[in-house]
């Protein structure tokens, strides 16, 4: 039986990268699909420190570049893979994720997003872990990487992906929203979720790929 789903988002429009590209006079592409580490895009690197944490399903939602990426995630032989597209595709992130909770088998989900390639299986696994020691204990229950604080927090203010949690109290708080996911999580906190943050395997994964001097930086 299926115990926790992977979900990707890689629905985005990848604007302030390709701005960046642009000014640079790069050639002009999604980010998912550069290349990251031996000789794997970022994408490719994503899927694989999922899938290297144990999950029993991986579903990765598409929009925006979708036939640029899809060509990147075929490269990956695994049949936990399961492909959702974003119809229609110009939708914020809660959508993107909501669409994938959506075809999710497992009671519990560990979200990313599709640029967090310098996130470890490691540290992937060290969430899950977390989580699994927790909800023994507790219901209500988020962990999530750390922003700032390691352990049990007293703020959701700033968090994202990537998080484990129940999938279907998150389906409940993200039907109907049009939004980032920042002020799910913070509603979720309010009423009485606890959430426990864990420390990354090194400072890297703290950064956000988001420009190409970011891209750089992993590079180097």
């Amino acid at each position: 039986m299926v115990k926790f789903t992977g979900i990707i988002t890689a629905a985005g429009k990848s604007s302030r990268m390709m701005e960046d590209m642009k000014y640079m006079g790069l050639p002009v592409t999604n980010k998912l699909t550069l290349k990251f580490d031996n000789n794997k895009t970022i994408i490719e690197t994503t899927i694989n420190n999922v899938l290297n944490a144990g999950v029993d399903e991986c579903i990765i939602v598409l929009g925006h570049f979708k036939d640029e990426i899809i060509k990147e995630v075929l490269k990956i032989n695994d049949d936990r893979i399961k492909i959702v597209y974003n119809n229609p595709i110009d939708v914020p992130l809660s959508i993107s994720l909501y669409n994938g909770l959506m075809k999710a088998r497992s009671n519990y989900i560990l979200a990313v997003a599709g640029d967090q390639s310098n996130i470890s299986t490691k540290t992937y696994t060290h969430l899950i872990n977390t989580f699994l020691n927790k909800v023994n204990d507790e219901d209500k229950i988020l962990t999530v990487l750390r922003r700032r604080e390691i352990g049990e927090l007293y703020s959701a203010e700033g968090l994202g992906m990537p998080f484990v949690t129940n999938k279907d109290y998150l389906i409940k708080y993200m039907e109907n929203k049009n939004t980032n996911l920042n002020p799910i999580l913070r509603e979720m906190f309010n009423d009485g979720f606890k959430f426990f943050a864990v420390k990354e395997k090194n400072k890297l994964e703290l950064l956000n790929i988001n420009k190409y001097n970011d891209y750089k930086t992993f590079l180097r």
